[in-house]
C-alpha cells in the first residue's frame, strides 16, 4: 500500500521535495519495526547499484577501528556528479536496523546547516536541506569494545535517482581492533575487582620532530611543556573527548603551566591517588642517547585505577597530547603489565588558531575538546587533501614495575606477570613447619633473558616428608627477577637499556652502503653514574651485488678528525674528494663521508650547587601574548667542572588584549554632479576594512558630499522664456508625482517628461549599486524620444542623476 508522504521522509527530506513515492516493502517484521527505523522502504524511481561516482570515506582508511575513538566520516561525489540528498547509519553486522540496539557508535553532527538526526530515526544522519552538493562531513564516535563488526551505509539521492546502501563504495565495514596488550581494558570498567595495590612506570617518547613533521615546523621554540596529570577515580575526569576544558587544562593547552591543573588535581581528595608530574623538554626531540625520555611513577587501587595525563606541543594555538581514564584493572581482576599508546594532538576547543604559531584569538564561546585531524584548514601543520591519519606526534608506555598486597587474579600469573615485579619486597624469615621436611634448595636456573630485558630465573627442592597433614607445607618453587649477562644489579650499577629498533634502509641503492639501529636508556644506574653503553649501532649493507654503481674517480681518505666528545662517547669523521664525476653526468655512488664512533676518558659529573630560581620577570610586551623568563646563579666552583643544569627558563604569559583601531581605505574619485545643470552635488566613498576591538578608535565617515555647479540651467528654450503652458504643465507633474503611492523611490512618476520642442522618455531604473557595503553609486538615464524641428539643441540634451547607496559599513 502507498504510505502517506509524512511517513516516508525520514529517509531523506530530498525525497520528499522531489515528490518521490514509497511503498513499504512486503515483510513479516512490517508489524514489530513500525514507530523505529525497521521500515524497508523502496523508491517507485530509478534504483542504481553499479556506481562509481558517490563514495563513503572514514579518516584513514583504516580496516579496524579503535573502541571509543572518534572518526571523521566523508561521503562525497567525483566531479562532475553531485547528490541532493543522503540518509547515513551504523549497524552491527547482520542486523536490520528494526531496534535500538542494532546501530553502532554515534555521530556527531559538524555542520547543522548541512547535516542532522532524522527525526523519526534519531540514529541516522541526513541532509537539512534538500540542495546540490559534493560532500559532507560528519564524526562517528566508535562503540564500546567487545561490539563486533560494524558497518557503515549510505544511501544517495541524484534527481530521480536513488543510490542504495547495499554493497559497493557506500558501503564501509571495519572491526574491532583487538589490544596489544589483551589484558588492558579499552573503557574504563564500571568497578574493579583487582586486590592489593600496583606501581606503575609511565615514560614519554616525543616523537614530534621537523623529520617527522616538516610542514611549518617551528625550529626556535619547539617544546613539549611539563606533563602533568594523575591516577583517579571514575569519578574524576581530568578530559575527555566532547567535554569542555577546564580552567586548568586551558592553562596547559595556551600557556604550557601546570600549576592551576595540579591545584584541580589536588582539590579532589580522595579521588587522586598519585599526581603524575614530569619536566619540560626543550627542545621537543633529541636522540636518546642525548636525553633519556622523561618518566614518572604512580600507584593505583582498586577505587582509583585510571591514569590520565596532558601536555602541550608548543609552540601551538591549544593542542595537547595525552591520555584520559586509561584503565589499569582488568576484567580477570588483575593489574594490566604494560600499554602501549601512540597520540596524536587534539585541540583543547579555547583558541581559533590553525597553526604552530597562529595569533591568540579566543574561541568564543568555548568549543568542546576534539582531536585534530588532516583536513581541518589547508593552512594546517597537518593537513592532507586526501583525509589521511595524522602521524603520531609521541607514543606513551606504561609498565607495571611493582605490586602489593594480595592479589586476587581469576586467571593465575604467568611468567610475564612474575618478571613485571622486579620491585620485590625483602623476604621474610623462613616459616617452613617443623613438620614439613624438604630438600636443599637447587642452584638457580639461567635467566629467562639474554639481553638487559628483565628475565626470570627459578629454583626448586623436594618436599621429602609431611609429618602432620593437617598442616599444609609451602611451595616448593621459588622464582626472583634476573638480567642477562652484563645486565645484572649485583654487578655494579648498569644500566637498563630497551630492545634494538630495527634496522634504517641502507644509505646506498647500489652496491654497499651502511645502516643503523639505535635504543634507548629505559632506567639509569641508582647510583647516579653515566650510562656508557652504546645507544647506536652502524653496520656495512649491501643492495643488489649485481649493479655497477655510477663510475667515477676519487682521492685516497683523508684523516680521521678529532673526536667531537672531550670525554666519554663521541663521533669522528673522515672526508674523500670526488676527481673525476661519471661521464653521463649522473651522481658518483663512491661514499665520500665516513663517520664512526669514538671514545674519549670517562665524564666525572659533579653535582650543581644552584641559588633558588628569581621570581618571574614582567611580561614583555604590555598587551596581547608574550614572554617572561627567570633566572638561578651558579654557585659551585668553576674549576669542579660545567654544569648542565638550566640556568634560565623562560614561558608564555598573556595580558589583555591590544586595542585594535579602526582601518579604513584611500577615498575613491569625487563622482560626477548628479545634474546636468543647475545646482547638485558629488560624493565619493571610503570602505571599513577592519571594525575596531578591545577598546579601540572608532570609525569615522566613509560618505562624504560636496555642492557642484555645472552651468546655469536654460528656462526659456528657443524663446528664453516659459510661457504660462508649460509652467502649468509642470505643475501638475510635480503634484502627480506626490500623489502617486508605492512606485519606486526616488524614479520619475510620469512616463513621459516634455521639455520645449522635443519628447523625452521614461527614467531608466537605477543601475546595482557599485558596492555592497562601504558607500556606493547608482545612476539612471532619460533620452530624447522625439525631436521637434523648432527644438533647440540644449533643450533635448539626455539627462542622467547620481545617488549614493549601501552606505553602511562592511
Amino acid at each position: 500500500m502507498d504510505l502517506p508522504l509524512a511517513e516516508t521522509c525520514f529517509i531523506s527530506t530530498a525525497l520528499c521535495n522531489a515528490g518521490f513515492a514509497f511503498t513499504e516493502e512486503p515483510s513479516e517484521r512490517a508489524g514489530k519495526s513500525d514507530g523505529y527505523c525497521g521500515r524497508i522502504l523502496r523508491a517507485q524511481g530509478t534504483r542504481k547499484e553499479g556506481y562509481n561516482e558517490f563514495r563513503l570515506r572514514v579518516e584513514g582508511d583504516p580496516e579496524n577501528y579503535q573502541p571509543g575513538s572518534t572518526y571523521r566520516v566523508t561521503l562525497y561525489a567525483s566531479s562532475p556528479a553531485y547528490f541532493r540528498g543522503f540518509t547515513l547509519i551504523a549497524l552491527r553486522e547482520g542486523r536490520e536496523g528494526d531496534k535500538e540496539e542494532d546501530y553502532a557508535g554515534n555521530f556527531q553532527i559538524i555542520d547543522e546547516e548541512d547535516t542532522q538526526f532524522m527525526i523519526n530515526c534519531p540514529p541516522a544522519v541526513t541532509e537539512s536541506t534538500p540542495r546540490r552538493r559534493t560532500r559532507i562531513q560528519v564524526f562517528w564516535t566508535a562503540p564500546p569494545s567487545a561490539s563486533g563488526c560494524v558497518t557503515l551505509k549510505a544511501s544517495i539521492v541524484q534527481k530521480r535517482i536513488i543510490y542504495f546502501q547495499d554493497e559497493g563504495s557506500l558501503t564501509k565495514r571495519m572491526c574491532e581492533k583487538e589490544s596489544l596488550y589483551g589484558e588492558t581494558t579499552e573503557k574504563p570498567l564500571l568497578d574493579c575487582c583487582a586486590c592489593g595495590t600496583a606501581k606503575y612506570r609511565v615514560t614519554f617518547h616525543g616523537n614530534w620532530s621537523e623529520k617527522v613533521h616538516p610542514k611549518d615546523y617551528p625550529r626556535r621554540a619547539n617544546h613539549w611543556s611539563a606533563i602533568i596529570g594523575a591516577s583517579h577515580s571514575k569519578n574524576y575526569v581530568l578530559w575527555e573527548y566532547g567535554g569542555y576544558a577546564s580552567e586548568g587544562i586551558k592553562k596547559v593547552a595556551e600557556l604550557g603551566s601546570p600549576v592551576s591543573m595540579e591545584e584541580e588535581i589536588r582539590q579532589k581528595g580522595d579521588d587522586v591517588l598519585t599526581v603524575i608530574k614530569m619536566k619540560a623538554q626543550w627542545p621537543a626531540w633529541q636522540p636518546l642517547n642525548v636525553r633519556a625520555a622523561p618518566s614518572a611513577e604512580f600507584s593505583v587501587d582498586r577505587t582509583r585505577h585510571l591514569m590520565s595525563f596532558l601536555t602541550m606541543l608548543g609552540p601551538s594555538p591549544d593542542w595537547n597530547v595525552g591520555l584520559s581514564a586509561e584503565d589499569l584493572c582488568t576484567k580477570e581482576c588483575g593489574w594490566a603489565q604494560r600499554v602501549v599508546q601512540d597520540m596524536i594532538p587534539w585541540d583543547a576547543g579555547t583558541d581559533n588558531g590553525v597553526t604552530y604559531e597562529s595569533p591568540n584569538k579566543p574561541t568564543v564561546p568555548q568549543e568542546k575538546i576534539r582531536p585534530l585531524t588532516s583536513l581541518d584548514h589547508p593552512q594546517s601543520p597537518f593537513y592532507d587533501p586526501e583525509g589521511g591519519a595524522i602521524t603520531p606526534v609521541a607514543r606513551v608506555v606504561v609498565e607495571r614495575i611493582a605490586r602489593k598486597g594480595e592479589q586476587c587474579n581469576v586467571v593465575p600469573d604467568n611468567v610475564d606477570d612474575i618478571v613485571a615485579d622486579i620491585a620485590q619486597e625483602e623476604k621474610e624469615e623462613d616459616d617452613t613447619p617443623e613438620t614439613c621436611i624438604y630438600s636443599n634448595w637447587s642452584p638457580w636456573s639461567a635467566c629467562s633473558s639474554a639481553t638487559c630485558d628483565k628475565g626470570k630465573r627459578m629454583r626448586q627442592r623436594m618436599l621429602k616428608a609431611q609429618l602432620d597433614l593437617s598442616v599444609p607445607c609451602p611451595h616448593t618453587q621459588d622464582f626472583e627477577p634476573c638480567m642477562g649477562p652484563g645486565c645484572s644489579d649485583e654487578e655494579g650499577s648498569t644500566c637498563t637499556m630497551s630492545e634494538w629498533i630495527t634496522w634504517s634502509p641502507c644509505s646506498m641503492s647500489c652496491g654497499m652502503g651502511l645502516r643503523s639501529r639505535e635504543r634507548y636508556v629505559k632506567q639509569f644506574p641508582d647510583d647516579g653514574s653515566v650510562c656508557t653503553l652504546p645507544t647506536e649501532e652502524n653496520e656495512k649493507c649491501t643492495v643488489n651485488e649485481e649493479c655497477t654503481p655510477n663510475s667515477c674517480l676519487v682521492t685516497e681518505w683523508g684523516e680521521w678528525d678529532s673526536c667531537s666528545a672531550t670525554c666519554g662517547l663521541g663521533m669522528k669523521r673522515r672526508e674523500r674528494m670526488v676527481k673525476m664525476p661519471p661521464p653521463d653526468g649522473s651522481i658518483c655512488g663512491a661514499e665520500v663521508l665516513e663517520v664512526e664512533k669514538c671514545m674519549m676518558p670517562e665524564c666525572h659529573t659533579i653535582p650543581c650547587m644552584l641559588s633558588p630560581w628569581s621570581d618571574w620577570s614582567d611580561c614583555s610586551v604590555t598587551c596581547g601574548k608574550g614572554m617572561r623568563t627567570r633566572q638561578r646563579m651558579l654557585k659551585s666552583p668553576v674549576e669542579l667542572g660545567e654544569c648542565t643544569e638550566d640556568l634560565e627558563q623562560v614561558e608564555k604569559c598573556m595580558l589583555p588584549e591590544c586595542p585594535t583601531d579602526c582601518m579604513v581605505s584611500e577615498w575613491t574619485e569625487w563622482s560626477e554632479c548628479n545634474k546636468s545643470c543647475g545646482k547638485g552635488h558629488m560624493i565619493r566613498t571610503r570602505m571599513v576594512k577592519l571594525e575596531p576591538q578591545f577598546g579601540g578608535d572608532s570609525c569615522p565617515e566613509t560618505v562624504q558630499r560636496k555642492k557642484c555647479k555645472i552651468r546655469k540651467c536654460n528656462r526659456g528654450g528657443g524663446q528664453g522664456q516659459v510661457n504660462s503652458d508649460e509652467k502649468k504643465r509642470r505643475k501638475e507633474a510635480r503634484e502627480k508625482r506626490r500623489s502617486k503611492q508605492g512606485g519606486r523611490q526616488g524614479e520619475e512618476t510620469t512616463s513621459t517628461a516634455e521639455h520645449p520642442g522635443c519628447k523625452m522618455r521614461p527614467w531608466s531604473s537605477w543601475t546595482d549599486c557599485t558596492k555592497l557595503c562601504g558607500g556606493g553609486i547608482q545612476e539612471r538615464l532619460m533620452t530624447a524620444k522625439r525631436r521637434l524641428k523648432s527644438a533647440q539643441l540644449p533643450s533635448c540634451k539626455d539627462r542622467k542623476e547620481i545617488r549614493a547607496c549601501n552606505v553602511h559599513p562592511c
